[in-house]
């Protein structure tokens, strides 16, 4: 037997360059689907300052972005936070945080790709298919499962759908905010347009309970921008590849809200948006109509690709983190498998497929807005595992810090600072989803608000998960922080 037939298969090393990892990036978060569900309930909170807001929001994903590069530099594991905090913090920390990230994408691709089917169908002009739930669940599902497969069958090929998905919805949300502005400066608009302020990119001029509320937004909008540095033991090039991937993504993101937000609140002003926030993702289709016309399905194919886009993405941080989880022990040794022929994560992959079907079917069934509230709760999750990840950065480089200002402000400061204001967006996350009244339901579960009900949940059955697996296989727990 030669020495290559022993060795178990590895992911593809040089599978895709700079470019395939950057569209991973965007294509995660995403952007048309994000802006179109945030933009009401935001200019609802701050009116013409959700610019600004937007900006705020970007300040700590910049940060823990710059966090990310640093760590994937020195540790390029396609676990990230997971490989991550275990090597600065110990393994109860790692394991945490790794399943935080995995949890993610098992609450959220359901549901987005269910945004996916429906706005095909009415993009389409399939209306009467769009308004009925069982066309619509069995198409989700199946949704979920193709994207599952293409993720299987190659991260080449991936790339190579995320390429024509993300050009797709980047060119139709250009077409529309191009048209918008236009329109909204001429001053040709039903609902008076605004004339666009230097000063609605101030986050701080509605208020600081109101910028509370909008930057918790903001988060989510950016949130997903990290499946670039999942992908880094398959990317060509030198390890800050990636790295640098991701924090060029957050960038493009910031320019795109900024230049899609200024366009809408230009046109449409703040009392319609703010009337029509409930809508969420649907406002933008509600404004195509009256920005576009006869081309409103442009707007809609654009959160349509989006939320398609999305779903696949958002499998890869779950199943890489499941994957560098099982090499170390963390999890059953099943979850390690990697297809010899595709070089990708299989099990992995298929097991986040399916417990994201099963949870978007069994909470769906409980009530539409018990899922929408699973949606929400992925806040705390989020704001978790990128709050440790930076944290993380500043103790593994402790003894960097100090050699120069470069790396005390990168290395240190920087992280720090990003996971403080995440930190503290949890601390006011927490408080606010407390109460019933913040919730989709509007009903108390255990007194509280179904959402941090559900985020609480969730972390408590990773606590029992990871004790049920210690007491089974105790050598990830062997591991000791290391100094960077």
């Amino acid at each position: 037997m030669t020495a290559a037939a022993e060795s178990p298969p590895t992911l593809r090393p040089d599978a895709i360059g700079f470019g395939g990892a950057l569209v991973v990036g965007l294509a995660s978060t995403s952007p048309v689907y994000s802006l179109a569900a945030v933009i009401g309930p935001v200019v609802a909170l701050v009116g013409v300052h959700a610019p600004g807001v937007l900006l705020a929001s970007f300040v700590p994903m910049l940060l823990i972005a710059v966090a990310f590069a640093a760590l994937d530099r020195a540790d390029p594991d396609c676990g990230t936070t997971f490989s991550w905090v275990t090597r600065a913090m110990g393994p109860w920390a790692g394991w945490i945080g790794g399943w935080a990230i995995a949890m993610t994408g098992v609450l959220v691709v359901g549901s987005l790709a269910e945004v996916g089917v429906r706005f095909t169908l009415l993009a389409a002009g399939l209306d009467g298919w769009e308004s009925s739930t069982p066309v619509v669940l069995g198409l989700s599902v199946l949704l979920v499962l193709a994207m599952a497969a293409l993720c299987v069958l190659g991260t080449e090929l991936s790339v190579r759908v995320q390429d024509a998905l993300i050009i797709a919805q980047t060119a139709a949300l250009a077409v529309f905010a191009a048209v918008a502005l236009v329109r909204g400066v001429r001053g040709d608009s039903p609902f008076g347009a605004l004339t666009p302020q230097w000063s609605w990119l101030d986050p701080f001029g509605a208020g600081g309970a109101a910028l509370t509320g909008g930057l918790l937004l903001g988060v989510f909008a950016y949130w997903g921008w990290e499946s670039a540095v999942n992908l880094t033991e398959e990317t060509r090039g030198s390890t800050a590849v990636s790295g640098r991937a991701g924090v060029l993504s957050t960038v493009v993101l910031l320019l795109t809200y900024l230049g899609a937000a200024v366009a809408v609140v230009c046109f449409a002003g703040t009392e319609y948006l703010a009337e029509n926030a409930d809508e969420e993702e649907a406002v933008l289709a509600l404004l195509s109509e009256q920005v576009l016309g006869g081309w409103d399905w442009v707007v809609l194919l654009a959160v349509a690709t989006s939320a398609i886009a999305s779903t696949q993405t958002t499998i890869i941080p779950a199943s890489r983190t499941g994957l560098s989880m099982a090499r170390r022990a963390a999890l059953p040794a099943r979850f390690g498998s990697i297809s010899p022929r595709h070089r990708t994560p299989d099990v992995s992959t298929w097991w986040v497929a399916g417990i994201a079907v099963v949870w978007y079917l069994g909470v769906g069934a409980v009530s539409e807005n018990a899922l929408f509230d699973s949606i929400t709760a992925l806040s705390l999750l989020i704001a978790l595992y990128y709050a440790m990840t930076g944290i993380a950065c500043a103790v593994y480089f402790r003894r960097r810090l100090t050699r120069s200002l470069r790396d005390l402000l990168l290395l240190g400061v920087g992280p720090l600072a990003g996971a403080g204001m995440l930190l503290w967006l949890l601390v006011l996350s927490v408080r606010d989803l407390a109460d019933p009244a913040n919730s989709y339901t509007g009903q108390a579960w255990l007194g509280l608000g179904p959402p941090l009900v559900i985020g609480v949940a969730i972390m408590a059955a990773g606590v029992v998960l990871m004790l049920v697996w210690r007491r089974r296989d105790a050598r990830f727990w062997d591991e000791r922080p290391q100094v960077g």
